[in-house]
């Protein structure tokens, strides 16, 4: 794979291309090694960007459907400015399963990179992030072209909204908590 993201995935050729159906078979075998109560969804991005609210808008479908740690929601952000302080918080013994918004080209558009490897945050716009995540998901919102910030800026709200629901469902379902209860809270989504 050669995307050119703003959120590259180390060692892609362990990254696989997914579609949404993909997402619940990913989410199911991380929970196979690892128990709900320790793991960590960072989900990076701000509300302040359509095209980078992918991951504020996924961690608050989590914390709706019950998932019980989760760092980054529409009212609570983990951006550029919060994100080594938040992922500093978390327990040494958690597993951590990163969760951003990323370009590539037109046909990867809707699309999900899931990898065993951590995310590299906003290469693409000229920071300097640290690697996050034991796991990660990378959806790929829009085309990369020669002004990525201005691309994640003008990006479709639906489209990445949909890409965020896909997400935090596949989560719920991989990890068990599917079920009336947890469909009722989400449809408070994107609220929370």
């Amino acid at each position: 794979m050669s995307f050119q993201d703003p959120h590259h995935i180390r060692g892609t050729r362990r990254s696989k291309q997914m579609n949404a159906q993909g997402l619940t078979a990913f989410f199911r075998q991380i929970h196979e090694r690892h128990p709900l109560d320790k793991i960590t969804f960072v989900c990076i991005g701000t509300d302040r960007s359509t095209g980078d609210a992918l991951g504020p808008l996924t961690g608050s479908g989590l914390v709706l459907y019950g998932v019980p740690n989760v760092i980054g929601t529409l009212s609570s952000p983990c951006d550029a400015h919060n994100l080594e302080s938040a992922i500093a918080e978390i327990p040494a013994d958690h597993t951590v399963v990163a969760v951003d918004a990323c370009l590539g080209h037109p046909g990867s558009v809707g699309s999900y990179l899931l990898s065993d490897e951590p995310l590299l945050p906003a290469r693409s716009v000229g920071r300097m992030l640290p690697a996050v995540g034991h796991y990660s998901v990378a959806a790929v919102v829009n085309v990369n072209g020669p002004r990525p910030y201005s691309t994640l800026q003008m990006t479709s709200l639906y489209h990445v909204m949909s890409m965020a629901s896909q997400i935090a469902s596949a989560a719920a379902e991989g990890f068990g908590l599917s079920g009336a209860e947890a469909e009722a809270r989400f449809k408070l989504w994107p609220l929370a």
